[in-house]
């Protein structure tokens, strides 16, 4: 799947709380937290469908769209991006970075102990 941009987040995040959707829906649900036209949300929608992330189901006159993927996996793809794009794909850069630069609070540090204790004794 290729990637997903910041707009299209939107659109996929309207599917992910519930499909299917109509295009219309889809335009009601974003216009209330964009100023986004809805020739704009079409757009999107197409690319997103282009791109494997959406499947649209002709239903009579409209089209019914569903996510194709879980946000989970889009999680997953954007994380794995990011890692490659700014950390050549080192998780352990990534948190490196963030301990020097304090961006951690110590319940964070605290609760990423107990996710690599709980990795190890699996």
């Amino acid at each position: 799947m290729n990637n997903i941009s910041d707009s299209e987040w939107k659109v996929m995040k309207v599917l992910w709380k519930g499909s299917p959707k109509s295009g219309s829906e889809i335009v009601e649900e974003l216009e209330k937290d964009t100023d986004w036209n809805p020739k704009t949300i079409h757009t999107l929608i197409r690319r997103l469908v282009a791109k494997g992330a959406i499947t649209a189901v002709k239903e009579n006159t409209f089209y019914s769209y569903y996510a194709a993927v879980t946000e989970d996996e889009c999680v997953k793809e954007e994380t794995k991006t990011f890692l490659e794009k700014c950390f050549n794909g080192s998780f352990n850069m990534l948190i490196s970075n963030f301990i020097k630069d304090d961006k951690l609070t110590e319940n964070e540090l605290e609760e990423l102990r107990n996710l690599l204790d709980s990795k190890k004794s699996r």
